[in-house]
């Protein structure tokens, strides 16, 4: 299955854009074929604010992905994320066919009456993701997989990702203007959750928490699915910006004393130091206690892990997350970070390094900052599979209580006007966005 079928999974983030070629072998193993990555600096909070250093450092990180992999690159699966992004749970139910057998086709008619039940949709957004969470068959609840059960109705719940249109836009002008095509469109959070989470740990409740440069994303999984996601607008280039201005340096000097000497738990730090840099424009240089920085940091840390934990109450998800949480992304590198959001989340913690890559340039990805590139990868792939696994259909069956025919799927994450759009394969693409 999916041999010689290539995918590029694209991050552009606010600190930096990564590439990242793969494909999977026919033993079942992802193997890295290429990576490239560049500094971003056209994008504020997740958010395009320059399109032409965005359209440059996209350029630059597939160029690089394209020497790596001696591939070239035509198609991306790229994530999308920032403040605009929300999340919605829709109800619905259906009847379910003739047959009394549920097939994918009440499926696709569940979802897509799901979408037409928002009451927060509006001209301004579009939607992403529409993700069922479960299922009720007849009497039945708790259903994740409804297909072959039978039955005279179906209902439950879908979680609806919502976008600002605009701003998606701009991600795909940014892309369009790179040469490239958008092969799908994933919100950050669930690609994350991909790379970094173990089945067992989505089935007995989790929450994801990726702090990147410009947003922490937060996402939690019980019971085998997404049920809640939020969007922090606070992240470790907060953290660059306040060491610059409690230290009075310039941020890249400010970004290398974060990564060298940085310290997010002050109860970690066993001895303090005295720590020189090199003054700005020829001015003399200047020393202070490591014991300083590490009160800079630890502060806007604590900052954003107690937003984390009052989203998790909010979502009244908190005492289910029986395995804890995973903290990823570039800010999760700082050392005490750890043990700083165990003690105020009052969770079992770990770091989450991308797993589900096995071969080639895999080493490549071996950090946390990679869990996006490599949860988009991981998805485009799963997606790949789906499409195979589904053949081509005859005429759908009436549905009982239906005097017309369901009406056809919307397609998520599709670029519009591509001729992938047509094909029946990709109608299902998604049908089942269980994640």
């Amino acid at each position: 299955m999916l041999k010689g079928k290539i995918v590029v999974g694209l991050d552009i983030g606010t600190t930096k854009v990564c590439a990242v070629v793969a494909a999977k072998d026919e033993f079942g193993k992802v193997n890295v074929l290429g990576v490239g990555k560049a500094s971003s600096e056209g994008l504020s909070r997740a958010a395009v604010v320059n399109i032409n250093k965005t359209v440059d450092a996209i350029k630059q990180a597939v160029v690089e992905a394209e020497r790596t992999s001696s591939i070239k690159i035509k198609g991306v699966n790229v994530g999308v994320s920032g403040e605009h992004v929300q999340c919605i749970k829709s109800n619905a139910e259906v009847s379910i066919n003739q047959s009394g057998i549920v097939n994918y086709s009440d499926v696709m008619r569940f979802v897509d009456k799901a979408k037409t039940n928002l009451k927060h949709l509006d001209i301004e957004r579009e939607i992403i993701h529409a993700i069922p969470q479960e299922f009720i068959v007849d009497d039945q609840e708790g259903v994740i997989d409804p297909v072959g059960m039978a039955g005279m109705t179906m209902k439950g719940s879908v979680y609806v990702v919502l976008g600002m249109k605009t701003k998606i836009r701009n991600i795909q002008q940014c892309i369009e203007r790179a040469g490239l095509v958008i092969n799908g469109m994933t919100f950050e959070p669930i690609a994350s959750g991909m790379a970094v989470i173990k089945e067992s740990e989505r089935k007995s409740g989790v929450v994801v928490i990726d702090i990147g440069g410009g947003t922490s994303d937060i996402a939690i999984y019980t019971r085998g699915v997404i049920r809640h996601s939020e969007v922090v607008k606070i992240a470790a280039q907060d953290v660059t910006r306040d060491v610059a201005i409690g230290l009075r340096t310039l941020e890249d000097v400010a970004e290398d004393l974060k990564i060298r000497h940085g310290c997010a738990y002050s109860k970690d730090l066993m001895q303090d130091e005295e720590i020189k840099v090199q003054g700005i424009e020829g001015r003399a240089p200047k020393s202070f206690m490591r014991s300083a920085l590490t009160n800079i940091i630890e502060a806007r840390m604590t900052e954003i892990f107690e937003m984390t934990r009052s989203s998790l109450k909010r979502s009244g998800y908190y005492d289910y997350l029986n395995a804890g949480a995973i903290i990823t992304g570039g800010g999760s590198l700082i050392n005490g970070t750890q043990a700083l959001a165990q003690e105020i989340l009052g969770l079992d913690v770990r770091i989450g390094q991308p797993e589900g890559m096995s071969g080639g340039m895999v080493g490549e990805l071996h950090s946390p900052i990679y869990a996006t590139a490599v949860g988009l990868v991981l998805r485009a792939i799963r997606d790949l599979e789906q499409q195979e696994q589904f053949a081509p259909a005859s005429t759908p069956e009436k549905s009982m209580g239906d005097e017309k025919p369901a009406p056809e799927p919307e397609l998520e994450g599709v670029a519009d006007g591509k001729s992938d759009k047509e094909s029946f394969l990709v109608k299902f693409k998604n049908w089942f966005d269980q994640i």
